[in-house]
């Protein structure tokens, strides 16, 4: 009988439909049959999402079911699945996400070649944009390549012996940012890691019921600031301190304060949202930002970034909603030439551009050989905010209009 080449580790819990939406893309794999199995965990279902499950099991020898109470969170199915997984590799994969049709094959043949405990196949998405770090495939790297930071969800490829010898398990019970600290914490121990960037491996679905996005993430209950705090100082325990912005422990850093810190502070959440709701989401953020985060890591924020920065950091949250209303009246535009054929390829020159909301270009205004952000972003906004300088671009490039 062939091994197991990867046990696919699916947590369900309510799911309905959307488990059979998503078995076909597992079940249709081009690696082998035999060589791969799904483990699906139901986490204590009141639905009919067991019976779904069963019914799918009976047609495939290589799909297994296994049950469980009720945890409320994905991270005791995910780790149940690990336990009784028995592939050389564990591909996490949500109940309502699709996997592309070679993904298994390419994502071990990938891991196998390089001798990889993690690989990270690349993503689409309906709900995210593209991301740098699939740009190009990487054969082997470590925590050092920090655009892996980019990637933090569970959808990955690792080696289940590389799991076992680091007991890397996720934490259990309503744990938000789960997956944050098990990614990262696999980052910080792998030897090797892999990025598989020319087939899209995984898609990340948007539900049509809202069912997947992050809407009650800052409930009390499931404790964001401590966890996120937790995670920090996972990263700052694997890594060594330095006030240089470039070295490592302070560009991983860099990555969870520009999405999670800075996220309070900017469009739409901090445009969308209640202000009873955001104040302390806001406070929370401050005291995180100041208490954990080297000054390093803000010193390598873009311009915007950094005066968002400024006013969460001198609680200025009228300042930082000024800010963010200003900055969504911003609108790229773009112009293209007439297309013509240049030895045999379509070819177009393309003019791209910022307009403010009045209509006028967004400029870079340069004062002593230094470039700075236009003074009309920012008239109006709450709170010292002088333009603020975007650094001196490369003398060799083409003049800059926008920013």
């Amino acid at each position: 009988m062939p091994k197991v080449k990867v046990s696919v580790i699916v947590p369900v819990y309510n799911t309905g439909k959307y488990v059979d939406e998503c078995a076909p893309s597992l079940l249709g794999q081009s690696l082998p049959a035999d060589e791969y199995e799904v483990i699906y965990v139901d986490d204590g279902s009141t639905d009919d999402t067991l019976s779904r499950l069963e019914k799918i099991a009976a047609g495939h020898l290589n799909v297994r079911v296994h049950t469980q109470a009720n945890s409320g969170w994905p991270g005791a199915p995910r780790n149940l699945g690990i336990r009784v997984a028995r592939g050389e590799y564990v591909q996490f994969v949500d109940h309502d996400d699709l996997l592309g049709p070679q993904a298994l094959e390419r994502l071990y043949a990938h891991a196998v070649r390089h001798d990889a405990d993690v690989v990270v196949g690349k993503m689409s998405s309906t709900m995210v944009r593209p991301r740098r770090l699939f740009r190009h495939t990487v054969d082997a790297c470590t925590i050092e390549h920090d655009e892996l930071m980019q990637s933090l969800s569970p959808h990955k490829m690792f080696r289940r012996a590389f799991l076992a010898e680091h007991g890397l398990r996720f934490p259990e019970g309503p744990w938000i940012l789960e997956d944050l600290l098990f990614v990262s914490a696999a980052y910080l121990k792998a030897d090797r890691i892999s990025v598989l960037a020319d087939y899209p491996c995984y898609y990340w679905m948007k539900r049509d019921d809202g069912g997947n996005n992050t809407r009650h993430r800052f409930n009390p209950r499931h404790g964001f600031w401590p966890n996120l705090r937790t995670i920090v100082r996972q990263i700052k325990d694997g890594t060594q301190p330095s006030d240089d912005m470039d070295a490592l422990q302070n560009r991983l850093l860099h990555c969870l304060y520009h999405v999670e810190i800075l996220s309070r502070t900017r469009e739409p959440e901090i445009l969308n949202e209640d202000r009873a709701d955001q104040l302390p989401r806001f406070a929370a953020a401050r005291e995180l930002a100041l208490s954990e985060f080297p000054a390093a890591v803000r010193e390598g924020l873009p311009a915007v970034s950094r005066l968002r920065a400024e006013f969460l950091e001198r609680d200025d949250f009228d300042g930082a909603r000024a800010l963010a209303e200003r900055v969504r009246e911003v609108k790229a535009v773009g112009e293209i030439d007439t297309p013509r054929w240049v030895e045999g390829r379509l070819t177009g020159e393309v003019t791209i551009g910022l307009r403010r909301g009045d209509g006028e270009p967004l400029v870079l205004v340069e004062r002593d050989g230094k470039h700075y952000l236009d003074p009309e972003l920012l008239a109006g906004v709450a709170g010292p905010a002088p333009p603020r300088g975007v650094g001196a671009p490369d003398p060799r490039a083409p003049p800059q209009r926008g920013v």
